[in-house]
């Protein structure tokens, strides 16, 4: 510890502070003085984190505060500045040669931290600082993936709450709902259960990874196959990623995900059965949904750089703003991935059928297209217990890798790089502003989510997939249920055998080690809790035109195509012992399902099925989420962080000098259609 700072600092487990500058100041706006809403304090570097104590913060506060705190692996580039130097990208290898007077800190989460240091004896202080997180940042390794635990990041305990009458009350409003976790076989029964999805097993036959590494415990599989026949399907399929159920519809529909079909696979005739056993069972025709029509990872990636680019300050002239956003393409991959959902719920909602996603892979692509299906047709993946066993379920259990495709590998390739879950989380954005009474969450809970993400302290991100995470070993797991009151509830959490590398590592789900009682209320919306707290609603048949399980032409049996809206006749891949063509051109064959309350091969209902819902995709109505990419900007951030109630009212004098001088001049509208044009 180096001075009075430091020593107060409530440090993390092993945390040490390497360097500190006594009297910097964070710049929240873009002007210069002390009237530029700038809050004094002390800058820390540790070997974990980069941490600013405001002079005025409270006693206590919460682990890498979004505010305050950054995260080694988090900070994407950091400069340095000086009015007698140009400013300088700093590393580990680089020597800054002069004292800087502004160190900027550009953050992968599209925060932009920005440090003055005043001429007051600052100067060896902000030397010794700037190069200190250079040289610390470079050593802070993700090391989770590696198969080297999680390089010495543990979180503190969740403290006692201070008072027992708000841990009842917060109890009694979470209710029974809690978070599943998706490594207990409970877990899976319970979630199949609530699904009611008849004809259906939770299968061990992977508990010990040696059928597919990348999968979880645990599958869904019908009923009537048996495991020794189910071991015939993994040998056909990439990575051994076989077909298992994501989601049953209550109208019967069941959706399925896979990794394409080996194209070195020869099945015999009893492998063929297992196939056909799998994926059909006498449920109704199999639809294949391709993940060839949504955007490539290297298409995500290239879109969020320029995204990323384009909201630091001054990176467009305000009149190219607009054009230079489309230009990223970021919007119209949330288009495309919304379309492709609605697609795929509007036909699980209208007829009885198997959706199968299919993604050569299955650990991307499925992973947002599969969870985006179920928040349009299952309420309760819209509520916040249910969201976050979504989450759980379809990314984490399935082998999402998220260090890889978070970039916080330091030994990664650029070409494994692809925010595919800041894409999904952009879409759920979308929802929650076109159905807001339909959620249980908010903004503030996804910007939450989003920016813990880039936190490597909790096993939910850490990980690739589950064999990781437990180091393989054949250990029982935690009882898999999180409360964010009570946190772990596990009866043999010191069994010998426990996975070594999640040990004292919470989930993201423990959000009081982030964020106080006041912010977590923010993440619940009252207005949409009871309506989306219910299980989904079962389609009435005559809204539909026909009954659910009636499919006229179509019979049990046969395989389609679901590409561009259109459904056509597929053969079955393995029959030929070739893989599936691609899909290039299918004649049209039934109604597009992407246009609102359409249904394939029949009429169309004069609304949605009950419980569905179908967002609008076109251009005006896919809007830049402002509070996520924009916040780096100066005028994003004055008023923020108003060091006392003088400064607040400053802040308010500024706001309302600028409100009279915008109207002195009269309104600038956007243009129509403009993704930052106001929402009604």
């Amino acid at each position: 510890m180096n001075g009075a700072a430091g020593a107060a600092f409530a440090g993390l487990p092993g945390e040490l502070v390497l360097e500190e500058a006594a009297g910097a100041r964070q710049r929240c706006g873009d002007g210069d003085g002390d009237g530029d809403g700038s809050v004094p304090g002390t800058l820390l570097c540790t070997n974990r984190r980069l941490a600013f104590l405001p002079a005025q913060a409270p006693r206590s506060r919460a682990f890498l505060h979004s505010e305050y705190d950054v995260a080694l692996p988090c900070i994407r580039k950091l400069v340095a500045a000086s009015s007698f130097a140009k400013p300088k990208v700093l590393t580990a290898a680089s020597t800054l040669k002069f004292i800087p007077e502004e160190l900027a800190v550009f953050c992968r989460d599209f925060r932009l931290l920005r440090f003055h240091f005043q001429e007051n004896g600052l100067a060896p202080q902000a030397f010794r600082v700037a190069n200190a997180i250079a040289q610390a940042r470079e050593a802070a390794a993700w090391l989770g993936d590696s198969g080297e635990g999680h390089g010495g990041w543990s979180c503190p305990a969740e403290g006692p709450l201070e008072d027992e009458e708000e841990e009842d009350e917060e109890e009694e409003e979470e209710g029974s709902a809690a978070t599943l976790l998706f490594e207990s076989l409970r877990d899976w029964e319970k979630e199949l259960e609530r699904l009611g999805a008849a004809g259906w097993r939770v299968s061990a036959v992977n508990e010990r990874f040696d059928m597919a590494p990348s999968l979880p415990r645990y599958l869904w599989v019908p009923s009537g196959l048996l495991d020794h026949d189910l071991k015939r399907t993994f040998a056909h399929f990439e990575e051994r990623r076989v077909p298992r159920l994501c989601w049953h519809h209550p109208g019967g529909g069941d959706l399925l995900r896979a990794a394409g079909f080996h194209a070195a696979s020869e099945p015999g005739s009893e492998d063929v059965r297992c196939l056909e056993a799998l994926l059909l069972g006498g449920r109704g025709p199999c639809v294949l949904a391709d993940a060839a029509e949504l955007p490539t990872l290297a298409d995500i990636q290239l879109a969020h750089l320029k995204l990323r680019a384009l909201c630091l300050p001054g990176a467009a002239a305000e009149e190219k703003w607009l054009s230079a956003l489309e230009g990223t393409r970021w919007l119209e991959h949330v288009r495309t991935c919304l379309r492709k959902a609605a697609e795929v719920a509007s036909l699980l909602a209208g007829r009885r059928c198997s959706v199968l996603l299919q993604e050569p892979s299955d650990r991307d692509l499925n992973c947002l297209l599969a969870s985006l299906v179920q928040l349009l047709g299952d309420p309760h993946a819209r509520t916040l217990p249910g969201f976050q066993s979504l989450v759980q379920r379809e990314w984490v259990a399935a082998g999402h890798p998220f260090p890889h495709r978070l970039g916080l590998l330091r030994r990664d390739s650029p070409r494994e790089e692809a925010p595919v879950f800041l894409l999904f989380l952009d879409c759920t954005w979308q929802l929650v502003r076109q159905f807001p009474a339909a959620f249980g969450f908010t903004e503030a809970y996804l910007l939450a989510l989003h920016d813990s993400s880039f936190a490597p302290c909790f096993s939910t991100f850490l990980f690739s997939c589950q064999r990781q995470r437990g180091h393989g070993s054949p250990h029982r797991p935690r009882s898999q249920t999180y409360r964010q009151v009570s946190g772990w509830r596990d009866p043999e959490a010191g069994a010998p055998g426990a996975g070594r590398a999640a040990r004292g590592l919470p989930p993201v789900w423990a959000w009081g080690l982030r964020y106080s009682p006041q912010q977590r209320a923010r993440f619940r919306n009252p207005a949409g809790a009871a309506g989306a707290a219910g299980p989904p609603d079962t389609a009435d048949p005559q809204s539909l035109g026909r009954p659910a399980d009636a499919w006229p032409g179509p019979g049990a049996g046969n395989v389609f195509v679901l590409a561009k809206g259109t459904l056509s006749p597929q053969p079955f891949p393995w029959r030929s012992g070739r893989p599936p063509p691609r899909l290039a051109r299918w004649a049209p064959s039934l109604e597009s399902l992407g246009e609102r309350g359409g249904s394939p091969g029949g009429s169309r209902p004069p609304a949605s099925p009950p419980g569905l819902l179908l967002p609008c995709a076109a251009g005006p109505s896919v809007r830049l989420w402002r509070r996520c990419y924009l916040r780096g900007l100066p005028e994003a951030q004055r008023g923020r962080f108003a060091p006392s109630p003088a400064g607040l009212a400053e802040e308010l004098t500024l706001l309302q000098d600028r409100l009279s001088a915008w109207q002195a001049r009269g309104p600038r509208t956007e243009p129509a259609g403009s993704p930052l044009a106001p929402s009604r």
